[in-house]
C-alpha cells in the first residue's frame, strides 16, 4: 500500500487493516504465517510477506535506530542516503496496542488512543481462513 493512500485512509478517522492467510496448517501460530492478503477498510490492497528482524535491511536498521527512544508518536524521518525513496522521507507511527486473541486462527490489535478517548482509530486483524 502506498504511504499516500494509507495517509488518506488514516484521515477517515477509522482504519481497519485485515491480513488474511489461507494456509491449511494449524501447526503454526496465526502470527507466524508467511503470506497475507491485505485489506484496508474492506478494499483489497495486495499481499504482505512476514519478515523477521534477522533479515533487516540497512535502511530498516537505520529507522529502528532513529526510533529507539520513541515510545509513542507519528512523524516523518529523513531517509538514509542508501534509500531509493523519491521523497527522501519515511513516515512512521509508533503506538501501544491492546492484543485480543479470538481463537487459534485470529488475533486483533487495537491501537490505544493516547488522549484517553475510547475510539479505536486503528485496528489490525490477523485471520487464518480455512
Amino acid at each position: 500500500m502506498l504511504t499516500g493512500v494509507f495517509h488518506k485512509e488514516m484521515g477517515s478517522d477509522i482504519v481497519r487493516l485485515a491480513l488474511e492467510s489461507e494456509t491449511k496448517t494449524h501447526k503454526k501460530k496465526v502470527l507466524e504465517e508467511f503470506v497475507w492478503g491485505v485489506y484496508c477498510n474492506g478494499r483489497k490492497f495486495g499481499y504482505s510477506i512476514r519478515r523477521n528482524n534477522k533479515n533487516m535491511s540497512d535502511d530498516e536498521a537505520h529507522v529502528m535506530q532513529l526510533l529507539r527512544g520513541v515510545s509513542m508518536g507519528a512523524g516523518v524521518l529523513p531517509c538514509n542516503n542508501n534509500n531509493n525513496n523519491v521523497d527522501g522521507e519515511i513516515t512512521y507511527m509508533r503506538a501501544r496496542f491492546d492484543r485480543v486473541v479470538g481463537s487459534k486462527d485470529s488475533e486483533t490489535f487495537y491501537m490505544i488512543n493516547p488522549d484517553g478517548a475510547s475510539s479505536q482509530e486503528l485496528s489490525i486483524f490477523f485471520v487464518r481462513l480455512h
